[in-house]
């Protein structure tokens, strides 16, 4: 996998990681906060309900409610509006108001309703004319309980209340609260006994509870077992003037503000993701920079001259690319460096024989040694012209290797050129008795080039081929036109190039006979001039060969779209 796509790879799981994790957190904390907070109201609701309902049984009045109200808002943080169901609705208790507040707006949803009085427990298997005493008895003592205890509430005299079996609260004065103003005392209440009237009442309805009882027994029931369900109601309906009236309750506001979800999980899964984040960008860079370190430091010390540093290199990502890249110019260096050296070697062979013979015959020459005849002097001029030619094509193939080779390009019929190289080197293949011929088509091909560097170029193929030819053999130059391509081809019946060796031809000073001597001519560069040329005019050359067979170099030249000769 390539270093992009891992890169990428790291990041889109870093950047699902932590979706993933905050969408789950989120998620999560809004479902427990959303079931905390249903908690949360269900436990205020029922606190409130519970507490007022308490302070309803307990004082048989809603007088003296609104401390009690302040006290539970509070404690519960709700906005709590408390009015009467009777009649037109009066707020008995606002917790905004009793704050200091503006009152606001209550929520949309229905009241809740606080009922005090309280519900009446009968034995079970009572006889109906003993559910009818108690349950007359305890509405009287009720009813007189609830007036005693408002009338020690409004005295501001704490009233202690209990209950009795059937579930009724009995009432007594405890201590002074302090309160009261213009109440009457607690000495001064008084339990009120039931009227006469009030007892027709509960008669009369205890009689229907009977009645209905009777008929359940007729119909197959058990006495009595209908009875409790009756005087239970008839229990709250004759007590429900004396007790304290329901209330409804409003709980919250529209205003209040939502809650928010709690900052530390998502801060933990913050810090979590961005040092998994670190972390894998970490692991990120330690891929990067340790090749990269690696890279450094060859590099420095390539520069510092130590052509054999190389890094290591694994994977096939882009780094491990670029550290091949790397490898490969070190080698190039390093191979630069190693022809350098050998072509200051090679320069310094080709010279030095043939300056120490020169300084020689000019030393015996001037010591008198030696009669400077014309056969000598004629020996002389020519190893002058072999260094001559040498230091020239140095020149040459310096200039044409740094691109500062000076081309006049024209249209240049390429048939013609290698018409010419054929008359030029005619004598030389007939002294070597070596047949030399060419074959081009019968129109022009017309080329966009040097004409005397590329006969410099064919000529030194040319030279080469003749010098090694055996005499009876034979050089053919040909040229095809292929496309938008035209090939010029040099082949020869010489003796071959062995395999091993054809990577080598084009290097500076190479021979096929390693003996240089002047039996095998030329300086050794002709052929990297020539590459250097076709090169220089955008074509290719190669050769191919056969030990015993022949040699046949091949240079490929490009034709300009629209082939003319010049005017």
């Amino acid at each position: 996998m390539s270093f992009r796509l891992r890169a990428l790879a790291l990041v889109m799981l870093l950047v699902i990681a932590a979706t993933a994790a905050t969408a789950w957190l989120t998620l999560r904390q809004a479902s427990r906060q959303a079931n905390e907070t249903a908690a949360a109201d269900r436990a205020d609701i029922n606190r409130v309900t519970g507490e007022l309902r308490q302070y309803g049984l307990r004082h048989g009045t809603w007088d003296g409610v609104a401390p009690a109200v302040r006290d539970l808002a509070a404690d519960t943080g709700q906005r709590i509006r408390v009015t009467t169901t009777t009649g037109s609705e009066a707020v008995l208790a606002d917790s905004d108001v009793l704050m200091g507040r503006e009152p606001r707006r209550t929520g949309p949803g229905a009241p809740l309703l606080v009922d005090p009085r309280p519900e009446l427990r009968l034995p079970a298997g009572l006889a109906p004319v003993a559910a009818f005493k108690i349950t007359a008895g305890e509405i009287a003592r009720y009813r007189s309980g609830t007036a005693y205890a408002a009338c020690l509430t409004r005295a501001g005299t704490e009233v202690t209340v209990g209950r009795d079996e059937h579930g009724v609260p009995t009432y007594a004065a405890g201590r002074r609260t302090g309160g009261g103003g213009t109440s009457p005392s607690g000495g001064s209440c008084r339990r009120v006994k039931t009227s006469s009237a009030q007892y027709v009442r509960y008669d009369g309805a205890a009689k229907t509870c009977l009645s209905d009882a009777d008929a359940d027994a007729d119909a197959g029931g058990g006495a009595g077992e209908g009875i409790t369900p009756c005087l239970q109601r008839v229990f709250a309906e004759q007590v429900r003037d004396a007790a304290p009236p329901p209330l409804q309750v409003r709980l919250g506001a529209l205003d209040d503000p939502p809650s928010a979800l709690a900052a530390a999980p998502a801060v933990t899964v913050a810090v979590a993701v961005a040092a998994a984040a670190i972390l894998g960008a970490l692991l990120l860079s330690r891929t990067v920079l340790r090749p990269v370190s690696a890279l450094t430091a060859a590099s420095r010390g390539l520069g510092e001259g130590d052509l054999a540093r190389r890094v290591p290199v694994t994977g096939r990502d882009e780094i491990a690319e670029l550290g091949r890249s790397f490898n490969r110019m070190a080698e190039s260096l390093q191979a630069s460096e190693e022809r350098q050296r050998r072509l200051v070697g090679d320069v310094a062979h080709e010279l030095r024989t043939p300056l120490a013979n020169l300084r020689g015959y000019l030393e015996a020459l001037r010591d008198g040694v030696v009669e400077p005849d014309p056969e000598l002097l004629d020996s002389l001029h020519e190893e002058v012209l072999l260094q001559q030619r040498i230091v020239d094509d140095l020149q040459d193939l310096a200039l044409a290797e740094a691109g500062a080779l000076t081309y006049h390009r024209d249209h240049t019929d390429l048939g013609e050129l290698l018409e010419t190289c054929r008359t030029a080197h005619r004598a030389q293949a007939e002294h070597a008795g070596v047949t030399l011929t060419a074959t081009v088509p019968a129109g022009p091909v017309y080329a966009h080039a040097d004409a005397d560097r590329l006969r410099q170029a064919v000529g030194n193929l040319v030279s080469n081929a003749v010098r090694a030819t055996a005499p009876g053999g034979g050089v053919r130059l040909t040229l095809e036109r292929r496309g938008a391509e035209a090939v010029v081809r040099v082949s020869d019946t010489g003796h071959g190039i062995p395999a091993e060796q054809l990577p080598h031809v084009f290097e500076r000073f190479w021979r096929a006979d390693a003996a240089r001597g002047r039996a095998t001519g030329g300086s050794g560069l002709g052929l990297s001039i020539t590459r250097q040329i076709v090169k220089d005019h955008q074509g290719t050359i190669g050769v191919e060969s056969e030990v015993g067979v022949g040699t046949t170099f091949t240079m490929v030249l490009p034709l300009p779209s629209a082939e003319a000769p010049a005017d």
